[in-house]
């Protein structure tokens, strides 16, 4: 079964009547995450509280619940006088991202190749077929199926590892990374390569190599970081990127 992704929701927008027993600031944060993760709302936008209230006819106060939520989890930035807004994440806080982001994936895919065999062939199935994906995405060109694609790849590997932190915490990186990746995904960035590397990472989970696979998961990362960063993300200008 495919794997779901928490950070690329659907909005509830048209569902609230039909919803019972989840708190209304939850169903709006929800309706707004999944704007702003679909790039409907774009990094440095104004997100207008009246707005947000008419379009889901809901009390401005469940929509101030929910921006505070969006805010904690550093989704949206407030700024005294001027108002709510999405962020906009600089280039130290992406590289700071993608460095944890590496640790995490590293964990995660030593985890995995550690699976009991039946555990460990039900992911792989998975993960073959997400390859599969992949490549014919790549093939057609199509940049924002292919970025799907990978994130269920590895949101399949973190949710394998059974560790519950570990999937709320690498959920809410790959939320905030997601803000800079909007403006890139009608471009190419290194598909190939990384699919490549992809192939690698199945290879050694099929060989239940734990060491390899952590090796292998945390430098795809830092170069996938590599590939953004030649793709045109600024570089910080007090420290230098990671190396892979």
């Amino acid at each position: 079964m495919t794997p779901m992704l928490p950070w690329l929701t659907e909005s509830p927008a048209g569902h609230f009547d039909t919803v019972r027993d989840v708190p209304l600031s939850k169903l709006v944060r929800d309706d707004m995450l999944a704007l702003i993760l679909k790039g409907v709302l774009v990094p440095g936008q104004r997100i207008n509280e009246p707005d947000v209230a008419s379009r889901l006819q809901v009390s401005r106060v469940p929509v101030r619940e929910a921006l505070r939520e969006l805010e904690s989890s550093g989704l949206v930035i407030s700024r005294k006088h001027s108002g709510v807004f999405v962020r906009q994440l600089d280039a130290a806080e992406v590289r700071d991202l993608y460095q944890m982001r590496g640790l995490l994936d590293g964990f995660a895919g030593r985890c995995a190749a550690r699976l009991p065999d039946a555990r460990r062939e039900t992911l792989l199935t998975l993960l073959d077929a997400s390859v599969n994906t992949m490549l014919q995405a790549a093939a057609q060109h199509e940049v924002q199926r292919y970025y799907s694609e990978n994130l269920r790849f590895h949101w399949a590997i973190v949710e394998a590892a059974g560790n519950q932190q570990l999937s709320e915490t690498y959920r809410g990186i790959v939320q905030k990374l997601h803000l800079s990746r909007l403006k890139n995904l009608s471009q190419d960035v290194g598909m190939k390569a990384s699919i490549a590397e992809h192939v690698e990472i199945v290879q050694a989970l099929r060989d239940a190599d734990a060491e390899r696979c952590e090796a292998l998961m945390s430098h795809h990362v830092g170069d996938a970081y590599q590939r953004l960063h030649k793709a045109g993300l600024p570089q910080p200008a007090a420290a230098a990127a990671p190396n892979p």
